[in-house]
């Protein structure tokens, strides 16, 4: 039903997360005989690129978000409010625009509320259905609740039943009438074949600054004083090439198979509590150090309900400690990776049924 169907995928350029949970979605629709077309901007752009080099492109810029340096980000979100609602209303005059040269039948929008027409078929893709947000929450909540009922379906990246990965991000008193559960998509997958253990650690960082180079001076101070060779990726895609410094092996970006190969044979796995993050372990089935972004309140938190639920491993970026994660027996459990997509396919069906 999607045979033929021109499909824009265009996600949110805030860090990574948002490209890297969008590729399986592209690979669905190439499995269907759909044409994928990548709507995104810097490095989510250079991401997809990389993944999908014969596919179709447009740049769709976003609004630039910064963190401040410190705990609380109220006053610093404040300030860049306004411009996140000028960056929908330019999205939408954009997308206005270029949606008939690209001959499109439908877009798939990953939390980029501009990016819809009453003339297409949408959907829109997030886990934050009721999210954490600065400043008048419970106002904001609402207005995220009536973005979400103009587009024709909204695909919340979690598991039908509660807390699920996002916990209350995703599960409320009340989901939308055109919410569907898709369950909790990765572009990682456990390698057939793991190799032998090449980096005793592996350190995955992204997201906006300051914040990402704190923590890579953090993780690199820690990492050069314990034995064994270890893998720092710094998420970012394009940038300079790969360096050594001591023991620690410095990558801008790697490709998802190289990413799950290193990270699948890993003594210990570092990383963001993002939520797109948290999705790739489960993936592959395996524990990690998460250390929350300072004063990201959804970051904070996915790492409180985790270390809760005991599925991860949580340290604040203030008290890191790799010695003693390292040797903290619950990063050293492995579970059943996640195989197969159902919730995914009916999701797909359903659109395919749309656009008949």
């Amino acid at each position: 039903m999607l045979r033929g169907k021109r499909i824009l995928v265009a996600p949110l350029d805030w860090g990574l997360g948002h490209s890297t949970r969008c590729v399986p979605i592209v690979h669905a629709l190439l499995q269907r005989g759909a044409v994928p077309v990548i709507g995104a901007d810097k490095g989510p752009l250079v991401l997809l690129r990389s993944e999908f080099p014969d596919l179709e492109h447009v740049r769709i810029p976003g609004a630039t978000i910064r963190y401040s340096k410190s705990g609380s980000q109220l006053w610093s979100m404040a300030r860049q409010f306004p411009e996140m609602v000028r960056s929908v209303r330019a999205e939408n005059a954009l997308f206005d625009r270029i949606r008939r040269d690209l001959r499109l039948d439908a877009v798939i929008s990953d939390q980029r509320f501009g990016l819809r027409t009453a003339a297409l078929r949408s959907v829109l893709i997030t886990h934050q259905v009721f999210p954490f947000t600065p400043i008048a929450q419970g106002a904001l909540r609402k207005l995220n609740l009536r973005h979400i009922a103009r587009f024709d379906r909204c695909w919340i990246m979690d598991e039908p039943k509660a807390p699920g990965l996002a916990g209350v991000l995703s599960h409320g008193i009340s989901t939308p009438a055109n919410a569907r559960y898709i369950g909790t998509l990765s572009r990682m997958r456990t390698p057939p074949d793991p190799t032998p253990t090449t980096f005793r650690i592996v350190a995955v960082i992204s997201g906006p600054e300051p914040h990402r180079t704190l923590l890579e001076g953090i993780l690199m101070e820690q990492l050069q004083r314990i034995a064994g060779r270890h893998l720092l990726v710094r998420g970012l895609p394009g940038s300079a090439t790969q360096d050594k410094d001591g023991n620690v092996l410095r990558v801008p970006h790697l490709n998802s198979s190289d990413l799950a190969s290193a990270m699948a044979s890993a003594e210990l796995i570092v990383s963001r509590s993002g939520y797109t993050t948290l999705m790739d372990l489960i993936a592959l089935g395996r524990n990690a150090l998460v250390i929350p972004t300072p004063g990201q309140a959804e970051q904070e938190y996915l790492g409180t309900l985790h270390a809760r639920t005991g599925r991860f491993v949580v340290q604040p970026q203030e008290e890191v400690d790799l010695e003693a994660a390292l040797h903290d027996p619950l990063t050293a459990i492995r579970r059943e990776p996640v195989r197969g997509h159902p919730l995914l396919e009916q999701a797909l069906d359903e659109l395919g049924a749309l656009l008949r």
